[in-house]
């Protein structure tokens, strides 16, 4: 495989937090080219990732649940013709490979760590995530995390932190450790604006990275006709509703609703960047396009004043 051109606009030139590692503004998350809702063939994910480098995309999200393993085999085949030094990778551990199976154990997150570095044929990876420890706080803080901060010491990862669907326990593992970074899903939306009261406030404060994923909230927010989606399940009317409301007030200002999802977490000072997911080179095209579309001042007045 050829190597690929260097990064265009959207190099990674973001610092991440306290840590040393930076990130593109816009990342690519791997669960749709895992199968996420759409089964999706191996030339298609490979023109995927491939139209996100081409458009400058350099941090890229994985973890062994999406796919069972195939989001990080796939992106490990792709990044076999990139310049390691020019990309930044995460994936997670906690959340195993078979649905509902969990372990954060040191034994589990070494484990997990060793399949997902197998998986992907890297050698390290730049940014470990403790993956959705909801109901498992006590095992998450008491032997993950250690874990993963022996890890950091060691020089075997350059970044660590947590990724959960919600705000409240990412600002306790703010509070209580010494993350570099936290990714909060669907919790900092135009629909779900959760994390801007407590987290990331405080990950202002302690200089902690926060990147956002979910931003179309399961994908309401980038289209809210019938059967959408909401967080993974169809959207209810009173959220179809909203996102209708919203849609309008852009559209007054000739502004696409997803246009103004997409850039809407990028204008708090303690975002990072955000992370989306893809499953064809079209979605990453007009994901990067969503990214730049113009958007007036007092429309972000209108739509954060709600």
């Amino acid at each position: 495989m050829c190597k690929r051109s260097p990064a265009r606009e959207e190099s990674r030139d973001v610092r991440l937090g306290r840590s040393g590692v930076s990130v593109s503004r816009i990342g690519l998350g791997t669960a749709p080219l895992a199968g996420l809702y759409t089964p999706v063939g191996d030339e298609q994910a490979a023109a995927t990732l491939e139209a996100a480098w081409e458009g400058g995309v350099r941090y890229f999200d994985t973890a062994p649940r999406y796919g069972d393993g195939l989001g990080e085999r796939r992106l490990g085949r792709f990044l076999a013709g990139v310049d390691r030094s020019q990309v930044t990778v995460s994936t997670k551990v906690g959340a195993l490979l078979d649905p509902g199976r969990r372990d954060y154990t040191v034994e589990g997150v070494y484990a997990s760590l060793s399949g997902s570095l197998e998986r992907t044929g890297l050698d390290a990876f730049d940014i470990l995530l403790i993956h959705d420890p909801d109901d498992h706080w006590e095992p998450a803080v008491r032997y993950a995390y250690p874990a993963l901060d022996r890890l950091r010491e060691q020089g075997g990862v350059r970044a660590i932190g947590v990724g959960m669907n919600q705000a409240g326990m990412l600002a306790r593992f703010v509070r209580e450790t010494d993350v570099d970074c936290v990714m909060v899903a669907g919790r900092y939306t135009l629909l779900d604006r959760a994390a801007g009261k407590e987290l990331l406030p405080l990950c202002a404060e302690r200089g902690t990275g926060v990147l956002v994923a979910g931003v179309f909230n399961g994908g309401v927010l980038a289209d809210p006709g019938p059967g959408a989606r909401y967080d993974y399940a169809p959207a209810a009317e009173p959220v179809l509703e909203r996102a209708r409301e919203l849609a309008e007030r852009c559209a007054a200002y000739d502004v696409p609703l997803a246009a103004a999802a997409l850039q809407f977490p990028l204008r708090h000072a303690a975002v990072t960047g955000v992370v989306v997911g893809a499953r064809s080179l079209e979605e990453v095209a007009e994901d990067l396009s969503l990214a730049a579309t113009p958007i007036p001042d007092d429309l972000w007045t209108e739509l954060e004043l709600d």
